[in-house]
């Protein structure tokens, strides 16, 4: 059986998309090749491949039937690299000896019920393309079909570039110069993953951040890529959620995914900071995601504050007008986000995103500060800072002014990602165990400030509201300015939430959580 490296980059299109990169002049080989290809991925009941990240598949391709075991790439985006082993098999079930000396083997060995059964299947008609582009070979692959399983079935429309000989920068390039002829979105599921989770029902579902998986013999360099190809996973499988359900909770996951990337950036500044491209992206993330946050706190506030305000005041005729104004923003808002997802700039941002993480200045130039250094080491480091920054900022909590409490959380947010993406470093016991109680005690310190933030939200919508009806006919606009029952409905909004949440009781408890945060041992002493 064939142990090679796979290296492919997979991007999501619409099948008109495909169509019309078909024709393009990159993309034609003389030696091209299509077919139908008809493929069953099996594993046990338990499904214990696919829990150790493992997939099996059976392939018919014409007269052949293909065996064809991948290790996943739990963090993969657009550029996936995984370890495969492949094999011709007599007949429709899966061949046993072939596994013999991959990683399947042991796992179905102590499995309880080692026996295969199929789960899924893919139909797909294939157009396989063997290219040259730069100094590399490349075999471009366009995929339509569907993915067929007992809880239903999705179509799918991929475009697989593959790397036969060469360099992934040439891959990358070429992934850049296909998605200014069509809208291509960098892809973060394989098929089998794909299968996998339409048989447990999430496909379509908001996802929160994975658990990372780093090595403690890794360095800084190796660390820094595998957690901005986390937080890029988390951003496009909530993105795709968004955009098929605009569900809430998934344009709240992408702001975390964001985020979580910003804060990646500024952990590992050390690496970065001669890397102009760096901030530039860094730059460009904040200004192209901005409307995210108008949407986000417009959906909250009409979800959760005002739902509360209602039922506190029912007679209240003001509020009807508040929540009829504030469901046309918010609609405007998501008019916005969607304008921007759909739009070149931010497909085009992603798929420079992950050029720079594999090929960047930071990675591939001379001298950079703290790129070879141990992943451990650096990551004490940072982490010991950013602790000393948030113990000495959110001293005396309960009497500092609201500007630096929103300070303290922002410092305890950092400080919160920091601890989860490199908390995989320190894996022996106790270390794991103060990491549990250390994250946990940033929780409820985050949680409570984060109650805070949130009585400010509804007092930034109240004035919002005010400035538009100061601003009525100055820009020109046809914007109907608010109600003056809307106006007095937010200002009684904001003021109930925050004699309802009681904020000194808030303040208390998140200068008590800080207090009890700075006596915590820190897990990576």
């Amino acid at each position: 059986m064939q142990t090679p490296r796979e290296i492919e980059m997979k991007l999501e299109c619409d099948g008109s998309d495909l169509s019309v990169l078909a024709g393009h002049p990159l993309l034609q080989a003389e030696d091209a090749t299509t077919g139908i290809l008809d493929t069953t991925y099996v594993d046990t009941a338990e499904r214990d491949l696919h829990a150790a990240g493992l997939s099996l598949r059976l392939r018919r391709d014409g007269g052949r039937t293909i065996q064809t075991l991948k290790s996943a790439a739990p963090a993969a985006i657009g550029l996936f690299d995984r370890a495969e082993w492949e094999g011709d098999v007599a007949g429709p079930e899966a061949d046993l000896a072939l596994l013999a000396d991959t990683p399947a083997a042991a796992i179905l060995a102590e499995a309880k019920s080692p026996e295969l059964a199929p789960l899924f299947r893919t139909v797909i008609e294939r157009s396989r393309r063997p290219i040259r582009y730069g100094s590399s070979r490349i075999v471009a692959t366009l995929d339509a079909g569907r993915v067929e399983t007992a809880k239903g079935d999705v179509p799918l429309c991929e475009v697989e570039l593959e790397l036969d000989e060469g360099s992934p920068a040439d891959l990358f390039e070429l992934a850049k110069t296909l998605s200014a002829s069509a809208p291509l979105r960098l892809g973060v599921l394989s098929k089998g993953e794909r299968g996998y989770a339409l048989l447990a029902e999430r496909l379509r579902k908001p996802s929160k951040a994975e658990p990372l998986a780093l090595d403690a013999d890794i360095s800084a360099g190796e660390a820094f890529a595998a957690i901005a190809k986390a937080c890029l996973r988390h951003l496009r499988l909530n993105e795709d959620v968004l955009r098929h359900s605009r569900a809430p909770e998934a344009l709240h996951q992408m702001r975390v995914a964001l985020r979580r990337l910003r804060s990646a950036f500024a952990l590992f500044k050390p690496l970065l900071e001669n890397d102009q491209t760096a901030q530039h992206l860094r730059e460009a993330i904040k200004r192209v995601t901005e409307p995210f946050g108008t949407a986000r706190n417009l959906d909250v506030f009409l979800g959760e504050t005002l739902p509360d305000e209602i039922e506190r005041r029912p007679d209240e005729r003001g509020l009807d007008d508040l929540k009829t104004r504030l469901e046309a923003e918010r609609e405007a808002a998501y008019t916005a986000v969607f304008a921007i997802l759909d739009g070149p700039a931010w497909r085009g941002l992603l798929i420079d995103l992950v050029i720079w993480i594999e090929t960047g200045p930071w990675r591939e130039g001379k001298g950079v500060a703290g790129r070879d250094r141990a992943a451990r080491d650096f990551a004490a480091t940072v982490l010991e800072h950013l602790r000393r920054r948030v113990k000495k900022s959110g001293r005396h909590l309960a009497k500092i002014e609201p500007e630096e409490r929103h300070r303290v959380r922002i410092e305890a947010k950092k400080l919160r990602y920091g601890a989860e993406f490199f908390g995989p470093l320190f894996p022996e016991k106790k270390a794991a165990k103060r990491h549990k109680v250390f994250v946990g005690a940033l929780s409820d310190l985050q949680d409570h400030l984060g109650a805070l933030n949130d009585l400010s939200t509804a007092h930034t919508i109240a004035d919002r509201l005010v400035a538009a009806r100061d601003d009525e006919g100055k820009d020109g606009g046809d914007a109907e300015p608010p109600t003056g029952a809307a106006l007095f409905a937010a200002g009684l909004t904001a003021a109930d939430a925050e004699a309802d949440a009681r904020a000194d009781a808030l303040v208390g408890k998140a200068d008590a959580a800080h207090e009890a945060l700075v006596e915590i041992r820190p897990f990576w002493r």
